[in-house]
């Protein structure tokens, strides 16, 4: 018998299992002995489900859909396509195409929905459609002063091009200056906690890709057209419909933990790696400490971390201490240096919303609520950067759908700072408050219940010693059986599909022995990516 490949995946959540399924699916047990090692106790990370007393939270919002039919085919086979309407499609009589045979989510809960996305802007008392559409809604909210404005400053964008070395130039390039001021100075701001003339482009590029004044104009004109758009060629934040599992998104990691350990995964939670152990140019081993305080040494072969850069390159100091190679002093520096946005989410069961649904979109609720997955406000007079309506997500995350609204507020924070260290009271208390003045709800007589979840290193940011990042990713390649993958692995604001793409070129390389990582490194930062499927 031959000896098989050990491999351990540092995290459990859509990169590190991607990577774990990757490995152990179609007889891979029989090369491969995968352990993954997961610090908490939750899978999906930040793609988990929160549950609280018979509702869900999706925990920052996430949409299934990728121009990566890879991804797309990965997806549909954990949890398949609906091939019956859900409760809400059906009761609205609204329309989706169904998948032939697949199974009806009224009967069972392996299944993965078809949703419309509805999002828009919250400014100024008016909502505007987000990304910005040229809607006659949009033109009335404005109003004809402020229209004119946009225009001209848009055509001014259009002939004197601002060098795009910050993110500020970036955004008013693409839409002019007023709508900038208007619809992204703010927000950026609020998310980041830094003015968008201190963050780099590239967060622009990966986020916003090819999104423009132009591309908005493209897209509004293509719906006048009676042909069927192709989703591969629309840009990515302008996709109106995405797939989405019946209880959030950590049922479908959830789903697949439980593949990976049928398939022969070894699974260790509540595992926080605090040393990582080298020889020769050579990861050797990982040590993991555990709810009691154990230390656990662990050799493998090969070594996937999701963990955060800056824990990885700390933990490489650590294992260093007996080693041959010390850490050097920039690299700690840069690693140090990285900065993340953390973020809390407070969880509101509300009687019903103020809000008005005055769009043609059915929707549920008496009187019906508003069809937005998500609102997002722009307005800098309010903390809140995001809410959530989980009802419209799927009727399934919310025990009473018909009758109760379960939001959930997203607010931008750093972790031990006077927000993220406020009790859940006093949370709750200024969450209500904000949406009682932006006249969401009527006050907090209308509340029925609350959650508050704290969730760190949520977003990686792209400031301080992010542009010297490519230093370290050369210091970490030198590693040769070492791969940084997902979003905190590369410190890299990816969406979950280039997570798992990630991971899936990961896998690649170890099966296949290539040592070149530039294309682990590569996912969502090449052009044609976003453009084109």
């Amino acid at each position: 018998m031959t000896n098989k490949q050990t491999v351990v995946i540092i995290g459990g959540g859509p990169a590190g299992l991607t990577a774990a399924w990757e490995l152990i699916k179609d007889g891979g047990a029989e090369r491969y002995d995968v352990t993954v090692l997961e610090a908490t106790r939750e899978f999906g990370g930040i793609s988990r489900t929160v549950k609280h007393n018979g509702n869900r939270m999706d925990i920052g919002g996430h949409r299934f859909f990728s121009k990566d039919e890879r991804i797309m085919d990965w997806w549909r086979d954990v949890l398949p396509l609906q091939g019956a309407p859900s409760y809400d499609d059906r009761k609205l009589g609204r329309h989706h195409d169904l998948e032939p045979g697949g199974p009806d989510p009224e009967t069972t809960d392996a299944v993965m929905l078809k949703r419309h996305r509805v999002s828009r802007i919250y400014w100024n008392r008016h909502f505007f459609d987000y990304p910005i559409s040229l809607s006659p809604n949009t033109l009335k909210a404005m109003g004809p002063k402020l229209t004119l404005q946009a225009g001209f400053s848009y055509l001014k964008s259009m002939v004197h091009k601002l060098p795009e070395d910050n993110l500020e130039n970036f955004y008013i390039n693409r839409f002019g200056r007023k709508l900038y001021s208007m619809f992204f100075e703010g927000y950026t701001e609020k998310l980041w906690g830094r003015h968008p003339s201190q963050i780099s482009a590239d967060w622009g590029a990966q986020r916003v890709k090819g999104l423009s004044v132009v591309e908005v104009l493209k897209n509004a004109f293509a719906k006048l057209l009676p042909k069927k758009q192709d989703a591969s060629k629309v840009e990515t934040s302008l996709i109106e419909e995405f797939w989405y599992p019946k209880l959030g998104p950590g049922q479908l990691w959830e789903t697949v933990e439980e593949r990976c350990e049928k398939a022969g995964v070894r699974v260790v939670t509540d595992a926080n790696v605090v040393e990582v152990r080298q020889e020769g140019g050579h990861i050797v081993a990982v040590v993991y400490e555990d709810s009691e305080g154990n230390r656990v040494e662990l050799p493998a072969d090969e070594f996937i971390s999701s963990m955060p850069v800056k824990d990885l390159v700390n933990a490489l100091g650590e294992g260093a201490k007996d080693g041959d190679r010390p850490v050097p002093g920039d690299m700690t520096e840069i690693a140090n240096g990285l900065p993340y946005r953390d973020f809390v989410t407070v969880g509101l069961l509300v009687k019903h919303l103020r809000l008005k649904n005055t769009t043609d979109i059915p929707t549920l609720g008496n009187p019906p609520i508003v069809p937005d997955c998500w609102i997002y406000v722009q307005d800098p007079g309010y903390k809140v950067g995001r809410i959530q309506v989980f009802n419209n997500w799927s009727p399934y995350l919310v025990k009473d759908v018909d009758d109760t609204v379960w939001i959930g507020l997203e607010y931008f924070c750093e972790e031990g700072d006077s927000f993220w260290s406020m009790s859940d009271e006093e949370t709750t208390r200024f969450a209500i408050q904000e949406l009682t003045r932006m006249r969401v709800i009527n006050g907090p007589q209308d509340v029925i219940d609350s959650h508050r979840e704290r969730v760190r290193k949520a977003y990686p940011a792209y400031f301080d010693t992010y542009d010297r990042m490519d230093e370290l990713v050369e210091y970490l390649d030198s590693f040769g059986n070492l791969y940084c993958v997902g979003r905190n692995g590369q410190h890299r604001y990816n969406n979950m599909d280039h997570s798992m793409a990630t991971a899936i070129e990961a896998v690649g390389n170890i099966k296949s022995g290539r040592t070149s990582k530039r294309n682990v490194w590569s996912v969502n930062t090449e052009k044609s990516y976003h453009e084109e499927k």
